[in-house]
């Protein structure tokens, strides 16, 4: 059952009548039995987006619809949707078996069905043996799979994930992440997945939907976006490290970096953003980007070049307004002061700090922007 937004809006108001647009104007589709990602910033949006969804919060503007049905005025809980929180919301006091039943308590099914049920979601969500457990005797990972399980158990029509990761350690978010998608694949259901982790949504969604100041920025497959930004906020979201971004100038038919003249383009004469992806630099002799290593990183095949070059880049590697974390980051805290670039080699090549180093580059990996308005070129 495809899900659909129609120009939805949604508006607060504070108490002195100022009001703060949360989602504008907001069109999309999900895909019947898809996991779809909403991903983006912190005050993006996509958790307003989740719950209009699911019918706790109205939307000032637009429809919502699952499939042909208009649900825009229906109540919660005549929508179909289970609902996943961030903090899983168990009652302390019910074993595992009272918490995923629950919800079948409500709707008065026969409690011979609900245990039936209840031990059918246990065993899909891997906690099958775990039933007579209270949620103290659980591991983080263990207590959001009761809460998928007790969002399923009423087979609904859409299941909604509201950055159920982020209570985790990342191996066990990973582990999970891997788990709701084998779930959402046996059961084949509608699944939407909040999430401001990069990784998360490109990992394990079909789609992500790429959202700032509460508008879609770039829907598609994770890949695709990343390897086919829209624009530079796209870019710059996507990607670990971040894309690189330099200054830069179309004359004459070429694109120049600085001084260095990096390729031929078919782009007007115009100051324009350049962006580069730390793989996509290629280590060569004698290449159309000279800089000098700062710091290397090495872990496994990869190995992380800081490169130093302040002629080119438009930005620090950290926001230097970050303070010690910015300085945890790096561990150097002469970094705020430098303006420098990843770029990603193999590590079979012995580079060291203050080498001088030359690169070309793919052109795949570069993206010419806007220096106005962010928009690809």
């Amino acid at each position: 059952m495809d899900i659909k937004l129609d120009s939805i809006t949604k508006i607060f108001q504070a108490k002195d009548k100022a009001e703060t647009v949360a989602v504008k104007d907001l069109d999309i589709v999900i895909p019947s039995g898809k996991l779809v990602g909403l991903l983006g910033p912190s005050g993006c949006g996509k958790s307003t987006t989740l719950y209009m969804i699911a019918g706790l919060l109205e939307p000032n503007e637009g429809r919502i619809y699952f499939g042909d049905e208009d649900v825009t005025d229906m109540a919660p809980e005549d929508r179909g949707i289970g609902l996943v929180f961030q903090n899983y919301a168990l009652y302390p006091h019910m074993t595992v078996r009272q918490n995923i039943m629950f919800p079948l308590e409500n709707i008065k099914v026969p409690k011979p069905e609900a245990m039936e049920r209840a031990q059918e979601m246990a065993n899909l969500v891997g906690i099958g043996e775990l039933m007579d457990r209270k949620p103290k005797q659980l591991s983080g990972g263990q207590q959001q799979r009761v809460a998928i399980a007790r969002a399923l158990v009423k087979k609904p029509r859409v299941l909604l994930l509201d950055e159920p990761l982020s209570n985790l350690d990342a191996r066990l978010r990973l582990q999970t992440r891997e788990e709701i998608k084998r779930i959402q694949r046996e059961t084949g259901i509608t699944t939407i997945f909040v999430t401001h982790d990069q990784e998360e949504a490109m990992s394990i969604s079909d789609q992500i939907v790429l959202m700032e100041l509460g508008e879609e920025q770039q829907i598609g497959e994770p890949q695709h976006v990343y390897d086919f930004p829209d624009n530079l906020f796209v870019a710059k979201f996507l990607g670990t490290p971040p894309i690189n971004i330099f200054n830069g100038t179309v004359k004459d038919g070429n694109l120049f970096i600085g001084d260095s003249k990096v390729m031929k383009v078919k782009t007007k004469e115009t100051e324009v953003l350049v962006g580069i992806r730390p793989e996509g630099f290629l280590y060569v002799e004698k290449g159309v980007l000279d800089a000098e290593v700062w710091l290397v990183e090495t872990i496994g095949r990869d190995t992380t070049l800081i490169i130093k070059d302040p002629t080119h880049i438009i930005e620090p590697l950290v926001d230097p307004e970050q303070g010690d974390a910015a300085e945890e980051v790096v561990g150097v805290k002469s970094v705020l002061e430098q303006k420098t670039y990843k770029v990603i080699v193999d590590s079979q090549h012995r580079i060291m700090p203050g080498d001088k180093v030359s690169f070309d580059i793919r052109p795949e990996k570069l993206f010419i922007f806007n220096k106005e308005t962010g928009a690809l070129i």
